[in-house]
């Protein structure tokens, strides 16, 4: 018995089930994302902790203080 009362031939049964339904490029794509997805959350994350917001966009200062419409 392996984990739950599934053994590892059925776990490979599953597996290669998987691959033959979406194919290895599929899986490879799919991994890359997930990857990316949870990279990107443990890095906001960490700068939540830092306490900088990643979504605040540095702000400029007008090179014109008489005009603040424009940035340089």
């Amino acid at each position: 018995m392996g984990l739950g009362g599934i053994s590892i031939w059925q776990l490979l049964i599953i597996l290669a089930i998987v691959v033959l339904l979406f194919g290895t490029k599929r899986l490879r794509t799919l991994g890359t994302d997930l990857g990316g997805a949870i990279k990107g959350f443990r890095k906001s994350l960490n700068s939540e902790e830092d306490g900088v917001d990643p979504s605040a966009a540095p702000k400029q200062k007008n090179a014109n203080p008489d005009d603040p419409g424009k940035t340089p």
